[in-house]
């Protein structure tokens, strides 16, 4: 098993993916959302001239906010300055896009920048659509270094659902979702891959097709509680972060909230609809997977938790590890508020990495 750390993109502080190298950690994916963190492009090259082992990457970047020649060109000059340990995440941007009140990049759009993409970072000519005018497009004067397209650059396709993770199969060398602590997940994951591989006639080898979750951990102390104070402000960002997400989904697509929120989910969409809607999308997302705001903390229930992340002792943790790795999962990703980044992720290095 891998270990990554997702990155609360943040300009000043890019020492940060230095200190997880140093720890041990595999992978460093910088998420990529506009109006709420530092852009991912600028934090990585950063990072690459401050690193030497550790792999970086987008952790997502957004289709919806940059057309796809674009964001070739951005990570394949990434993989100018740390070749052969560059890798894109790619997803249709459910936060990022909802943040300013749109919707995510529909998956036929997805399938097609995909395509284009994957083409491009492979130094093929593709074909590129773009208002309706169809051109082809290639890297030129590649003789010139500008960028790098012959180091490969792995592409980790995002996919929440059974479609997205087809396309991850079909275009992607990876899969990156956000699934719970349960290997079932897993197996319905790798089944909705191999399908969009089959499209193209295409068989995975689960031991390649990279596979990565972001979820975050939590250490319990010896008689802790889950509703301790320093649980709430190491994952309460993250945990409820999946109800941003739900919210959004149900604002679009209609519908009930899973089980696990019910008993939670009338008193707190009235608090997100306190604000107007023309406004509604800034206040859905406020404090995004950076910090919990104080009104949202009666939320953060120890179902939500366990639902969400890896929780227990250090040995209960690496057994929940253990089960996901047997279940074809290459790969955890954690993402701790930013307050407590630091010292969650060298607990984890010392209670949970070092034992495994």
């Amino acid at each position: 098993m891998d270990f990554g750390i997702c990155i609360v993109s943040k300009i000043d502080d890019v020492g940060y993916i230095a200190r997880a190298e140093n720890l041990g950690y595999s992978h460093a994916w910088v998420a990529d959302s506009q109006m709420i963190w530092s852009d991912c492009y600028a934090v990585l090259a950063l990072a690459a001239q401050q690193t030497r082992t550790i792999k970086i990457g987008t952790g997502v970047s957004v289709a919806g906010t940059r057309i796809a020649p674009v964001t070739a060109s951005s990570i394949a000059t990434i993989n100018r300055l740390a070749p052969g340990r560059t890798f894109l995440g790619i997803g249709t941007g459910n936060t990022a896009m909802r943040i300013m009140g749109h919707k995510p990049l529909k998956l036929k759009e997805f399938a097609s920048y995909l395509k284009t993409l994957r083409g491009l970072l492979h130094g093929e000519e593709v074909e590129f659509t773009w208002r309706g005018e169809t051109t082809p497009v290639r890297f030129l004067m590649q003789e010139q270094k500008f960028l790098d397209v012959e180091h490969p650059i792995p592409i980790y396709v995002s996919g929440f659902g059974p479609k997205a993770q087809a396309l991850a199969g079909e275009y992607g060398e990876g899969l990156v979702m956000s699934i719970p602590p349960d290997p079932g997940f897993m197996y319905r994951a790798l089944n909705n891959s191999q399908a969009g591989a089959s499209r193209i006639g295409k068989t995975l080898n689960p031991q390649n097709f990279y596979t990565t979750s972001l979820t975050n951990a939590v250490i319990l102390e010896p008689g802790e509680s889950l509703n301790s104070e320093r649980v709430l402000r190491e994952c309460g960002a993250f945990v409820i972060a999946s109800l941003h997400y739900v919210y959004d989904k149900i604002r679009q697509f209609g519908g009930d909230p899973p089980g696990h929120l019910r008993h939670i989910w009338e008193e707190y969409s009235a608090l997100v609809e306190k604000t107007p809607p023309s406004h509604r999308h800034l206040r859905i997302h406020d404090g995004h997977c950076t910090y919990l705001l104080p009104e949202e903390a009666k939320f953060v229930t120890p179902e939500l938790i366990r639902s969400t992340c890896l929780v227990g002792t250090p040995e209960e943790i690496i057994e929940q590890i253990r089960r996901l790795e047997e279940a074809g999962l290459h790969q955890i990703m954690i993402i701790p508020s930013l307050e407590t980044q630091y010292r969650v992720i060298e607990d984890f290095a010392r209670k949970v990495m070092a034992k495994i």
